[in-house]
């Protein structure tokens, strides 16, 4: 579903403007009803129709990427290590079944490495992917290591995909690098931020919708706004009108059907 603006006759003889509709990313796929960050995650957003899918990416111990949200692989996989006491082939028989969420349902499900998640991009050329490169890598390896490795595996798809961070030095280094475009995800929403997000000008400003002023209108700039934790139709169209382009979610399924029920719904 794309933002788009229509226009309609309110009777008077004069065209007003449709309400703009946001552009829904799958975060972490439809994670609402598989495990997060998984390849049956992201598999099931595009089947259900997204065109914008949002995934996690941190280093195994030989700096292979995989896809996963936490450095620990507590939550995800039930183990009491770290991704980075594991290599990328280690990682990628080990469970991501989110027992919590999901106890034994998808015991057959393992952790993905970057490289099997740019496969399925590549057979679905339709689809971008924001890459989030994340903090406790790039503590672990510093920017340039991620970069380098991250970029390389994205190489194949490069032109469908979307690095993005909360680290300036990362967001440069991905533009040297080849990127076609870059999002920021902002840590607050001040003035102070702001004079940095004009310095670098991303092509993507992302940020958790908790962390937003109630009423105020986005802040304009050469970037498309992606608002994160997004749920209700109602806020995903109320975000719309105040400069959101995208919303993010992980309830993909639920708010793909309630936006399309709308009469001035995109087709």
């Amino acid at each position: 579903m794309s933002v788009k603006r229509e226009t309609r006759d309110d009777g008077s003889g004069k065209a007003r403007a449709a309400r703009p509709f946001p552009t829904v990313i799958a975060h972490r796929g439809n994670a609402r009803e598989f495990p997060e960050n998984t390849i049956a995650s992201l598999r099931s957003a595009i089947q259900i129709g997204i065109d914008f899918l949002a995934f996690d990416v941190q280093l195994a111990g030989d700096e292979v990427p995989v896809v996963i949200h936490d450095e620990s692989l507590v939550r995800t996989a039930g183990l009491p290590k770290s991704v980075f006491e594991l290599t990328g082939r280690e990682l990628r028989r080990t469970e991501a079944a989110e027992r919590a969420r999901f106890e034994d349902r998808f015991s057959d499900i393992r952790i993905p490495t970057l490289e099997q998640c740019t496969e399925l991009l590549a057979a679905h050329p339709e689809v971008t992917a924001f890459v989030a490169l994340k903090r406790a890598s790039l503590r672990q390896f510093g920017s340039a290591v991620v970069v380098s490795r991250v970029m390389e595996t994205l190489r194949p798809v490069r032109e469908q995909c979307v690095p993005i961070s909360t680290d300036l030095p990362t967001m440069q280094a991905c533009r040297r690098a080849g990127a076609i475009a870059v999002g920021w995800e902002l840590d607050e929403y001040d003035e102070h931020s702001r004079l940095k997000y004009e310095a670098l000008r991303p092509d993507y400003l992302f940020c958790e919708r908790t962390q937003l002023p109630r009423a105020d209108r986005l802040w304009r700039g050469p970037w498309h706004w992606a608002v994160s934790d997004v749920d209700q139709v109602a806020d995903a169209l109320a975000l719309a009108e105040r400069g959101a382009a995208f919303v993010q979610t992980m309830a993909v399924r639920p708010l793909l059907r309630g936006l399309s029920a709308l009469p001035a719904a995109p087709q």
